[in-house]
Formats: C-alpha cells, structure tokens, sequence
C-alpha cells in the first residue's frame, strides 16, 4: 500500500557531499514524522535526523552542523543533505515514514524503505 523509495547513495571521497532522497507513495491520508536513519554491519540501526510535519528537526550528535534533513510535504518526499562526510559515515542509510492512512481511522503506521549504501573512502 505505501512505498518508500531511496536513491542518491554512493560512493565519495571524505569530505565530499551527497544528498538522499526518499520518496514516499501510496495509500496516504497525512504523513506525520519522517526521518533517516543508518546501519553497518553487525550493529543496530542509529538515528541520523528526523523532521516533523511542521518542519522541526532533530539530530544525531556525531551529524550535527554536517547533515541537514529537509521535507516537501506537497512531494510528500525527505531529503538528507550530507555534508564534510567521514569514512564513519560509511553506512546504510534508511528512510522513515510514519503514515495515516484515513481520517476516519487515525491510526499511525511505520513504514521504511530498502535503504541506500552511503561509502566514504578516506
């Protein structure tokens, strides 16, 4: 019913930028909270940043002033602007949507996408 689709992952030198997308289709009524958030290799999946409905952010302290997590409600689409990027940003980057589905039932649900591979070569 609702798909989240990633893309700008890749390869970059330390230092350099990327900028991920993630776009969000399907069955939506309002799609509240939105966020990115990483994973490597036998650890748990961490925080990045998250962004509300309304435009407030939060961060995770090792991206700060680096990252900017950005939304376009009308695109129903997050952003994530990564900066001064570090071998430690090697990861896989997530997309997180939490979605209602109807107004008459005003449930929340959590969706996530299939990720996108973030490497930073030093």
């Amino acid at each position: 019913q609702v798909q989240l689709v990633e893309s700008g992952g890749g390869l970059v030198q330390a230092g350099g930028s990327l900028r991920l997308s993630c776009a969000v289709s399907g069955s939506i009524f309002r799609i509240n909270d939105m966020g990115w958030y990483r994973q490597t290799p036998g650890n748990k999946r961490e925080l990045v940043a998250t962004i509300t409905s309304g435009g407030s952010t939060n961060y995770a302290d090792s991206v700060k002033g680096r990252f900017t997590i950005s939304r376009d409600n009308a695109k129903n689409t997050v952003y994530l602007q990564t900066n001064s990027l570090k071998a430690e940003d090697t990861a896989v980057y997530f997309c997180n949507a939490r979605i209602i589905h109807s107004r008459d039932r005003p449930l929340e649900y959590n969706y996530w996408g299939q990720g996108t591979q973030v490497t930073v070569s030093s």
